[in-house]
């Protein structure tokens, strides 16, 4: 199963993992990120490989090592995958053998991309291309960019079912987590979802506490006042919302 793509953001150093598959809830099985860190675990998911992986990876082993290892220990590790990212950038991915076809795996300077159960390898191609080729939008939506070409180029070939999509920006928390687990049409309601999140979420996240500040910005001061000049802005452009959200 699955199609995944792996990036760190070069203007703030933020960390991207986006994952599409003909499998439910992939985004919960397949991503494991960290402050500066990546792995995605696809095929037969082993989610030590993931989780091992992410806690090894940020104390400063490198990638190479660390799937060399995971490699060498997994009995199965031939109907694995799994692509990732060390805390310097740099990229590592392993494609077992017995992975269904198609099955492959793409590392550029500044990202990755690695799926099985493909039409073939112009979606990795693609996928990489449109991330490529889209440095001008919101890291976000980059990257659901980027994973809709791959999808434009065949995707999975069973169809679709699920998409996820995970950023941290410097913490061990994320800034964004958001998933599509059974859906017609999973990334393109993670673009609707990332449509929604500008107009409350972003400015709300913007008083998220961090490792150094540990408070964060305890009120509400300026963020009631971001979220209004948002919807003021949208409503002037006649743009409605897209949210499902009720109202008592």
């Amino acid at each position: 199963m699955t199609f995944s793509l792996i990036a760190k953001n070069p203007e703030d150093g933020a960390i991207g993992l986006i994952v599409a598959s003909r499998f439910f809830a992939c985004g919960a099985a397949v991503s494991y990120v960290g402050a500066s860190v990546a792995v995605a675990s696809q095929a037969f998911c082993n989610p030590v490989w993931g989780t091992e992986g992410r806690r090894r990876l940020a104390a400063g082993e490198t990638a190479e090592e660390v799937l060399s290892d995971f490699i060498h220990r997994d009995a199965g590790q031939a109907i694995r995958q799994a692509h990732m990212m060390d805390a310097k950038g740099n990229f590592a991915a392993h494609t077992g053998a017995d992975c269904v076809d198609w099955a492959g795996h793409l590392i550029a300077d500044d990202h990755s991309v690695a799926g099985n159960m493909l039409a073939g390898p112009e979606v990795i191609e693609a996928t990489s291309e449109a991330y490529q080729a889209h440095a001008d939008l919101p890291f976000a939506l980059r990257l659901i960019t980027a994973m809709q070409a791959g999808e434009a180029a065949g995707g999975d070939k069973r169809g679709r079912q699920a998409a996820g999509l995970v950023i941290h920006r410097g913490e061990d928390h994320a800034w964004l987590d958001i998933r599509a687990d059974d859906h017609a049409d999973p990334l393109g309601e993670l673009a609707r979802l990332w449509e929604v999140a500008q107009e409350r979420y972003v400015h709300f996240a913007k008083g998220m506490p961090t490792a150094a500040k540990f408070s964060g910005l305890p009120t509400r001061d300026g963020i009631d006042a971001d979220i209004a000049r948002a919807e003021a802005e949208r409503l002037a452009a006649g743009i409605p919302s897209r949210s499902h959200a009720t109202t008592a």
